[in-house]
């Protein structure tokens, strides 16, 4: 062995400056080893896939979606097993702040300098839409969780754009039906004024019209009011038997609370809370709860996979357990890494979401499902009525089912989308 070394030296600096041919040190070289079969090499860009979730880090949606998206999302990497063909997964967030200009810049930083391959989470539809179009201009992934704007996947739709969870056309046909059918034929509308409360108000009342109900009216406030005595006495003087809340977190808490306050259920009228999340039932406490229906795709008692999962979020969480969004962050994380598995590279944002939607979905929280041809993901809806505290017998114990709305029925039929993505 030491004169093999030894010769290999001599040859290589006689090599060097050009006394001895090459093929010396060839013959130098002890038997060269088999070769390890090819592996097809992973084509990641910056040798780490990048996760940024953008959201409402410190407003009226931090509960519902905040730092425990941010969490979701670091535990579906978790459970991937923290890294895609060698190359680690990093997640990392930043508050838009409920605002499109804010969130728009967040996006391009994170797409253009710190090489964001994927946008998660984004409530707001306004900063949603935006980010969407964002996405589709850098060719990068947009998997929208918390936004419920139906125009995602209508006229806005993208093929860089996935809208998991929820949106206005599921509450409307979850929630709006359900209260018509209990006698609700008048309505008057609180809507948040931005993209999601108007889209909210047009599906609901589309279905009351539908149901031979009518819309006497509607007033909006501004996204994150504190006062709505102005606009719940606008509504109580219409006389419409529901008043529906075309808003979501703080705002939906906000007017639950300043209703009782005004004695508006206790003279008749029913409030419908057309987006209501688990983190607002806690807020309000089940006395003041109690009775609400509301439409969710996920709750975290349904089964033995939901109730292990929402355990060991719970315990991360300050023992809260996680609202839909949330749900839909882990999932649609989850689905992603599988899809950028199977073609070995994050580098195409169009091909990953292409690829998403040829692989069907499945984990834990949602079962199975897919996403069709305008990127909306498809599971089944749930209608639930928040219990009496009599009826409550352990911490979150919040939701009776009163029924399940199949998958196929959940969501906009194909043929009615807008979206230039689905061939008519």
């Amino acid at each position: 062995m030491t004169s093999l070394r030894n010769l290999q030296m001599v040859a290589l600096a006689s090599l060097m400056v050009g006394t001895v041919p090459a093929s010396a040190l060839a013959q130098a070289k002890p038997p060269a080893q088999a070769p390890a079969p090819a592996q097809p090499p992973a084509q990641m860009t910056d040798k780490v896939i990048k996760i940024g979730v953008l959201n409402d880090q410190s407003g009226l949606y931090a509960d519902l979606s905040g730092k425990g998206s941010v969490l979701a999302a670091k535990m579906a990497v978790e459970d991937f097993g923290g890294q895609v063909g060698g190359t680690p997964v990093e997640v990392i967030f930043a508050d838009h702040q409920n605002k499109p200009d804010i969130g728009s810049n967040v996006a391009r930083q994170w797409l253009d300098v710190d090489k964001v391959d994927v946008i998660v989470d984004v409530p707001t539809s306004s900063v949603a839409l935006a980010v969407s179009e964002i996405a589709k201009t850098k060719n990068k992934v947009f998997l929208d969780s918390g936004a419920g704007s139906i125009d995602l996947t209508g006229k806005a739709c993208t093929p860089n754009t996935v809208h998991w969870t929820y949106d206005t056309y599921a509450l409307a046909h979850g929630t709006g039906s359900a209260v018509v059918a209990n006698g609700g034929s008048s309505w008057f509308f609180l809507t948040a004024d931005y993209a999601f409360g108007h889209a909210l108000e047009k599906d609901v009342s589309d279905v009351v019209k539908a149901s031979g109900g009518k819309v006497l009216g509607a007033v909006r406030h501004p996204l994150n009011t504190a006062d709505f005595s102005s606009f719940l006495l606008q509504a109580q003087s219409s006389g419409a038997k529901v008043i529906g809340l075309a808003n979501a977190g703080g705002d939906t808490i906000n007017a639950i609370k300043a209703a009782s306050e005004f004695g508006i259920t206790e003279g008749g009228q029913k409030l419908a809370g057309l987006l209501v999340f688990i983190s607002d039932v806690h807020a309000l406490g089940l006395p003041s709860a109690k009775g609400l229906q509301l439409t969710s795709a996920f709750y975290w008692d349904t089964n033995d996979q939901t109730r292990a999962f929402s355990k060991r979020f719970s315990e991360r969480n300050g023992g809260k357990v996680p609202t839909m969004v949330h749900a839909g962050v882990y999932s649609s994380v989850l689905h992603y890494l599988k899809a950028v598995q199977a073609l070995k590279s994050d580098a195409d944002g169009k091909a990953v979401v292409a690829q998403m939607k040829a692989m069907p979905t499945e984990d834990p929280l949602f079962g199975k499902g897919s996403i069709r041809a305008d990127g909306r993901k498809i599971h089944p809806m749930y209608l639930y009525e928040v219990k009496a505290p009599s009826e409550s017998k352990k911490p979150w114990d919040y939701y009776k089912l009163v029924r399940t709305i199949p998958a196929e029925q959940a969501f906009r039929p194909l043929a009615q989308s807008e979206c230039p993505l689905v061939k008519k």
